[in-house]
């Protein structure tokens, strides 16, 4: 069972109530080691008790553990445990009746059982505050989580509030007796709620029709979905019109996304190749990911902590703008110390591996949250670029690393996305495209497409979206546009500040001993950055030779 004490927070500093059954555990453990257990005088943050044949008894907590006896465990310690329990099912769990402690067994190659995890099960009430509107406005929620981090917990809360205090008729389809306990009546903690047993876990796609199909719910509340038949399953009682309120393995929605059994909750990706014209209209390669259907789930919470989630309050709208590589809403809600519920509304950039037009981010990590930059310009409609990349002395403390940008997203017009992802990467730059102008931080552009004004170009302007004009598409144009967006005043690879130092050193030679100085061959970019440099001096340069020799030759004028 998930469990919210393993997230760390002091169940007595809030004023949710906690139900564990401690006494029910402890009364089937072996006589020896029962007094131990009730000589612990705080339980609350007892996560297990493993008894393992031929090791001593361990209780585990959750930044301890304790042995709780100095004898080791016999084959008889074992099966007296085995003997007060509920029969094992197929998954090797086994309980106390009307309790939530969970049993799981380990067994030798012959079949027998050498040992056993019990898992300590909490109800606890109230934890259903933080998504609370969310479940009862009649959407379909999926609770999204990594094991342990209370998913079950919460269901199990969501489960009471609909049956007891909204007097819905709820289904619980419990697979392995987590959400309702053991035994043949459930757990307290799922109030007026009906549960339905899965007698195998291959059987819980079955169940879940059987229960729509028999038992006439409004409401079915389903843990761990985790198959395509179970996905499968969800849709069809989605399409019948009754509320799903699920949970699934993951920590982000883009995890879900990835995952090919379980992307079909949120409505499924599929790769579709786009007409000519539909291409050109959405600026995009002709091959792309869309969404394939309406998502099972219309709301997905990410639970980030028992007081931490992350909502998606429509994960059609969502899915299709990480597809297409735009930004996304999400809305993060934190319980206080008060209980009272902090709200606070992100704008997020498509994470890492999930932009779709995507060029190159030097940071790692999860989502960023997006900051728009000011859409100003030189001549308040658009700029052309314009290189300015010298300080007035060059030094080793000017070369140092910069704090990580803001990722910039680009609107290309006319321009090779190659050579702009060369670019990102030659200058280490979190560059994106976007094909929406309506999300673009800039526009890059050709001065002949500039010169026609044509429709995306005209509305730029008048968004006030600041236009880098390009004479050509050369690779030194694209360096030198992106450089001017991300102000790279400095920020040079190892190789062009060592070819700018040797032009500084030229300039200088050339200032005391008046004779022309012929610098080593370079790229275009650089021989632009080394003009530049003798022009700020008030020198003559020149550029000879063929590419790639090309240099330049820095003289009096």
């Amino acid at each position: 069972m998930d469990d919210p004490v393993a997230l760390g927070l002091p169940l007595s500093q809030t004023e949710i109530q906690v139900t564990d059954d401690i006494g029910a555990l402890v009364s089937v453990m072996p006589p020896r080691i029962r007094g131990s257990l009730e000589a612990i005088e705080d339980v609350s943050d007892l996560l297990e008790i493993v008894l393992d044949l031929g090791r001593k008894p361990e209780a585990r907590f959750l930044r301890r553990e304790a042995i709780l006896d100095d004898r080791e465990l016999t084959a008889d310690d074992i099966d007296q445990v085995i003997s007060r329990l509920g029969a094992f099912t197929s998954d090797n769990r086994a309980g106390i009746p009307r309790t939530l402690h969970r049993i799981s067994a380990i067994r030798n190659r012959t079949g027998d059982i050498v040992g056993l995890t019990c898992r300590i099960g909490r109800a606890v009430i109230g934890t259903i505050e933080i998504i609370r509107d969310l479940v009862e406005s009649g959407k379909s929620p999926l609770l999204l989580g990594s094991p342990g981090v209370g998913k079950t917990t919460l269901l199990r809360d969501v489960a009471r509030v609909l049956a007891d205090e909204s007097h819905k008729r709820v289904i619980v389809v419990d697979t392995s007796n987590e959400i309702a306990g053991d035994g043949d009546i459930p757990h307290a903690g799922i109030g007026r709620a009906r549960r339905m047993q899965v007698p195998s876990s291959t059987d819980q796609h079955k169940v879940m029709i059987e229960a729509v199909e028999n038992h006439m719910p409004e409401v079915i509340v389903i843990d761990e979905i985790g198959t395509e038949l179970e996905a499968a399953a969800a849709r069809t009682i989605a399409e019948r019109g009754v509320q799903l309120v699920g949970t699934a393995h993951g920590n982000t929605l883009t995890n879900l996304m990835q995952n090919p059994t379980l992307s079909d909750l949120i409505g499924g990706i599929q790769s579709v190749t786009l007409s000519d014209e539909e291409a050109r209209r959405r600026r995009s390669q002709k091959s792309v990911l869309e969404r394939k259907a309406p998502p099972t789930f219309q709301v997905l919470v990410e639970i980030k902590g028992w007081h931490h989630m992350m909502v998606h309050h429509d994960v059609a709208e969502t899915i299709d703008n990480l597809l297409r590589g735009r930004p996304i809403a999400v809305e993060e809600r934190v319980r206080g110390d008060d209980n009272g519920i902090e709200t606070t509304k992100h704008v997020i950039a498509p994470p890492k591996g999930m932009r779709a037009q995507e060029l190159w981010d030097p940071r790692e990590g999860e989502a960023r949250e997006w900051r728009e930059r000011p859409a100003t310009s030189s001549n308040g409609r658009s700029r052309t670029a314009n290189s300015r990349f010298l300080p007035d002395h060059w030094s080793d403390e000017a070369h140092e690393e910069r704090p990580p940008r803001d990722p910039v997203s680009i609107f290309p017009f006319g321009v090779s996305r190659k050579r702009l992802e060369d670019a990102a990467k030659h200058l280490s730059v979190p560059a994106w495209v976007t094909e929406d102008l309506s999300t673009a931080d800039v526009v890059l552009t050709l001065k002949s497409y500039y010169r026609q004004r044509t429709g995306p170009l005209r509305l730029a302007e008048q968004k006030q979206i600041p236009i880098f004009v390009l004479r050509s598409n050369a690779q030194s144009q694209i360096n030198q546009s992106l450089a001017s967006i991300f102000d790279l005043n400095t920020r040079h690879t190892t190789g062009e500040v060592e070819d700018l130092r040797l032009a500084e050193a030229a300039v200088q030679e050339t200032l005391h001993t008046s004779q022309p100085v012929d610098l080593p061959p370079a790229n275009a970019y650089i021989r632009r950055l080394q003009h530049e440099l003798a022009q700020k001096f008030k020198l003559g340069s020149r550029s000879y030779g063929k590419e790639p020799n090309r240099w330049v030759r820095i003289h009096k004028p």
